[in-house]
């Protein structure tokens, strides 16, 4: 099997389409896509990432790889979704503006695109404080709004951030992370707001545990005519326990846990178990909210948690999101 030619005949150059990856034409069928949060290893060995993406075989639709996410360094994200790419599994690029200036960004871009990487996720990425390594110089050339420009332009304009043509641009579907929980509460869909006429095409919020605070945001962006003009995938998670809800919320910015949450995980005699049934419940009540097009899981330490949480969730119906299997795989890997 030839990848190009497999690639060839999805979606990149039908109208309305920015790429040519499973994700967009998830989304835009109006199916409720399942994105999850793929932790780095640190290692050089690609059977590491193999190994961590297989957790998730036939429960997602698109694979996220973190750009040195808290400040510690792991393998690079442009490097696992081409590792993964090649085997056939949908990633999501995060780019973060920390560490690279616009030139190594947008080399970045254009190399990932052409390793068969569909969709990019814009940050502007963690301060060097809270990392393995607070003594790294910080760049914060670009913030998220205006690599969410710039790479926009690099698609759809032809051009580097420099006005310098490009011959062929990168085919590819625009991300960006929001966080409705963050005060002041009703500056965040204008934020959001800005954010798709930057460029954002989908977004990835925040984990979401406070589901009115939630519906609220969600029903001002309506007013705001914005649900129509990108896709919006609420963070979930299961939390391992009391003692973790409440660490995550007292030391990781932007997190908020209700304390209904904490209680519940107390009282229960199973709390990592309990966590998960309450994940499960989120995700079933978000996808009653208008303007939900999916969720991202993200499940640290418990990835082998998914499936299951995907499966007794119901969302994905009948639909069986993409797997790989051994032959395939090695087609691309001899094509």
């Amino acid at each position: 099997m030839n990848v190009g030619a497999d690639r060839g005949h999805l979606a990149s150059d039908t109208p309305g389409y920015s790429s040519a990856g499973r994700l967009e034409r998830v989304l835009r069928a109006g199916h409720f896509a399942v994105t999850a949060e793929l932790a780095p290893p640190d290692a050089a060995n690609p059977e590491e990432v193999y190994a961590r993406a297989r957790v998730f075989d036939g429960y997602v639709d698109g694979l996220n790889a973190t750009d040195g996410s808290g400040a510690n360094c792991h393998m690079s994200s442009v490097a696992m979704c081409a590792l993964l790419s090649r085997m056939g599994y949908e990633t999501v690029m995060q780019v973060s503006c920390r560490d690279r200036n616009r030139i190594a960004i947008q080399g970045d871009v254009l190399g990932g695109a052409a390793l068969g990487i569909n969709n990019i996720l814009c940050l502007t990425g963690d301060g060097v404080q809270v990392g393995d390594h607070p003594e790294a110089k910080p760049v914060f050339d670009l913030d998220s709004m205006s690599l969410l420009e710039t790479v926009a332009r690099l698609r759809d304009k032809h051009v580097f951030a420099s006005g310098r043509k490009l011959s062929d641009p990168p085919r590819v579907f625009l991300g960006a992370a929001e966080n409705p929980f963050v005060p002041p509460f009703d500056f965040r869909p204008h934020r959001l707001a800005k954010k798709i006429a930057a460029g954002a095409q989908f977004i990835q919020t925040q984990y979401c545990f406070d589901l009115p605070r939630f519906r609220t945001f969600m029903a001002r962006s309506r007013d705001l005519g914005l649900l129509d003009k990108c896709f919006i995938l609420p963070g979930v998670g299961p939390l391992a326990s009391a003692r973790t809800a409440n660490w995550m919320r007292r030391n990781v910015p932007g997190i908020h846990i209700p304390d209904a949450i904490i209680s519940r995980l107390e009282g229960a005699r199973d709390q990592k178990a309990e966590g998960r049934n309450i994940c499960i419940e989120m995700i079933q009540q978000l996808r009653e909210i208008e303007g939900v097009s999916g969720v991202h899981v993200m499940a640290h330490r418990q990835e082998s948690s998914v499936a299951d949480i995907i499966e007794r969730s119901g969302v994905l119906g009948d639909r069986a999101p993409w797997t790989p299997s051994r032959e395939s795989a090695l087609e691309r890997e001899y094509a």
